[in-house]
């Protein structure tokens, strides 16, 4: 994480299938805090949980150049929805991020919307093979009337 603060040249990093915990996820993100190069991070099965998902949205609530987070397969539930709609009511950049696979219920769905209804830069939010459930689509649904 120490290089990636001071680089300024990489745009895309894939740490796919590297065993990075919450606690990695901690590390990381003060690097993203810092960073203003990086536009991919791909973190796909991963150990990351909701709780590294705290230290996610700590650092996208600061990261500028963020585009792309990939966060399929990393044990999210509920609770990590909950820090990651912090961030995304604040973050101005992300476009895209990719929470397939996960165990997100409708409670999920319910924080994810609150933040759909302020954030106006995501663009693609995936959620397949999820416990979304149509009250959770219901929520969603609710949210995107709102978000144009």
């Amino acid at each position: 994480s120490e290089a990636l603060k001071i680089n300024k040249t990489l745009i895309s990093l894939n740490l796919r299938y590297n065993g990075i915990s919450s606690e990695g996820c901690k590390w990381l993100s003060e690097a993203l805090k810092i960073n203003q190069s990086l536009n991919s991070l791909y973190l796909r099965y991963n150990e990351i949980s909701s709780e590294g998902c705290k230290w996610l949205s700590e650092a996208l609530k600061i990261n500028k150049t963020l585009i792309s987070l990939n966060l399929r397969y990393n044990g999210i539930s509920s609770e990590g929805c909950r820090w990651l709609s912090k961030a995304l009511k604040i973050n101005q950049t992300l476009t895209s991020l990719d929470l397939q696979h996960n165990e997100i219920s409708s409670e999920g769905c319910k924080w994810l919307s609150e933040a759909l209804k302020i954030n106006q830069t995501l663009t693609s939010l995936n959620l397949r093979y999820n416990e979304t459930s149509l009250e959770g689509c219901k929520w969603l649904s609710e949210a995107l009337k709102i978000n144009q």
